[in-house]
């Protein structure tokens, strides 16, 4: 995919969501997916997509979207503006139910909170290494 079409798609899912492009730079930067990818979990499930949507949302965004959830998971799997949008998506519930940007990055890849917080370090890791934040210390 080109990644002018993956960036124009991120813009849009950020500006759509209220979430920040940033954010959704580095958790792109750590889940390193394709278009047309599916990646199987341990637990059966799959990670869909540039940004490794998990088939765990299939039902609920079926249901939202009216149709099947094997046509949900083709659009994830397959469709770079739908499957930035659905993380983006995805990001902005978990600010709405945490209150914080820091712990909806966590609960992106896990409520579990040592999973969760190693999984924002990352993300934290790649933003910085993006040059998309600085260190406080540098300011």
């Amino acid at each position: 995919m080109m990644p002018q079409v993956l960036a124009a798609c991120l813009m849009l899912a950020s500006q759509t969501y209220a979430v920040p492009p940033a954010v959704l730079v580095g958790i792109y930067q750590v889940e390193g997916g394709q278009v047309g990818q599916a990646v199987k979990n341990t637990n059966g499930s799959h990670d869909l997509g540039p940004m490794q949507i998990n088939t765990i949302w299939m039902p609920e965004l079926a249901k939202q979207w009216g149709v099947s959830e094997t046509q949900a998971k083709a659009w994830v799997r397959d469709d770079p503006c739908t499957n930035m949008g659905v993380a983006a998506w995805i990001l902005r519930g978990h600010i709405e139910e945490t209150k914080s940007l820091s712990q909806a990055i966590a609960h992106y890849h896990s409520r579990t909170p040592h999973f969760g917080t190693k999984y924002k370090r990352k993300v934290v890791m790649a933003m910085r290494e993006k040059g998309l934040i600085k260190d406080s210390a540098t300011r």
